[in-house]
């Protein structure tokens, strides 16, 4: 239980501001991370079409060896989990992975469902939707983009190519980044973040409590202390000037303050002069002695004629 004045005033003030610069500061961690994630998954889906584009050409001369090149060459960049090429069916033609390669990938995988939900594949998906986050066999997160190979009129109208103009689709590019540059750079805005955060509840605070030790605790004290002397009997010391409402509660006591002093001085008053009014009513009953000693004093006659005789 809190019994000081002070504790009771800025403790409350301090878990309130507390509470509050955290959750603010929980609510832009996760805005800015959902942010951060977005525009990685835009600069993957830009990466992606710069491969499809890439590989362009490769398709249109159906040269194999100079695609399985390409595809080498960009999965051994800095950052690139996983590179591979995938037909209408699934089936995996080329990839930086060669244990893969004539394999079927799971249309029901994170990847795929997103295009195979419905009975009708869809031929066209939003940014968002293209990419996927998971932990690959690495045990390394990676966010991952699946763009389509659309059937374009050079394609299908190439002599050496069999794909009909109605297939919309021809494959499917899949490439895989890996989020720890995503992950490096949330971990420092975080540790940035709480920094910051341990200054703001540093500054608050102790500005709310210099701003309260000021305006009201020091106030108090200085009242507390003036009718600590009055209980005393000190009516000589003074109250100082204050400001604003404590000024007001401060004209108050020295009110009080005065109507006591009055008070007390009409008290020692009236004590003076009771003791003044029996000291005039006891004075003279010393000078003459009292009716029990009078009539000691006064003999029997019958004892002075006996003392005559």
């Amino acid at each position: 239980m809190i019994k000081s004045l002070a504790g009771k005033a800025i403790i409350p003030v301090a878990i309130t501001v507390t509470g509050f610069v955290i959750v603010c500061c929980i609510l832009l961690y996760s805005v800015m991370k959902v942010d951060m994630t977005d525009n990685a998954v835009r600069q993957a889906t830009v990466l992606a079409g710069t491969v499809v584009k890439s590989t362009r050409y490769a398709m249109l001369q159906s040269d194999d060896e100079n695609l399985r090149d390409i595809i080498a060459n960009i999965s051994s960049q800095q950052g690139v989990e996983h590179v591979r090429i995938f037909n209408k069916k699934g089936l995996i033609e080329f990839s930086s992975d060669q244990t893969e390669i004539k394999h079927y990938v799971d249309k029901k995988a994170a990847g795929c469902i997103g295009c195979h939900s419905g009975p009708t594949p869809a031929s066209k998906l939003g940014e968002m939707q293209q990419a996927r986050q998971f932990v690959n066999g690495k045990g390394r997160e990676v966010i991952a983009i699946t763009a389509p190979i659309y059937n374009e009129p050079d394609c299908f109208n190439a002599s050496c190519h069999f794909h009909p103009s109605g297939q919309k689709v021809l494959g499917t590019l899949d490439i895989g980044l890996s989020r720890q540059p995503l992950q490096q750079s949330l971990t420092t805005m975080r540790g940035r973040m709480l920094i910051f955060t341990v200054m703001i509840l540093i500054l608050t605070v102790g500005g709310v409590s210099a701003l309260l030790g000021r305006t009201i605790l020091e106030p108090i004290r200085m009242i507390k202390n003036f009718c600590d002397a009055l209980s005393r009997g000190d009516f000589k010391q003074t109250l100082p000037l204050l400001e604003g409402q404590m000024e007001e509660l401060a004209s108050s006591v020295r009110r009080v303050a005065t109507k006591l002093e009055k008070a007390e001085m009409s008290l020692q008053e009236a004590e003076d002069r009771l003791a003044s009014s029996e000291r005039q009513v006891t004075g003279p009953n010393a000078a003459y002695p009292s009716n029990d000693q009078a009539s000691s004093r006064v003999e029997d006659p019958r004892t002075e004629n006996r003392h005559g005789e």
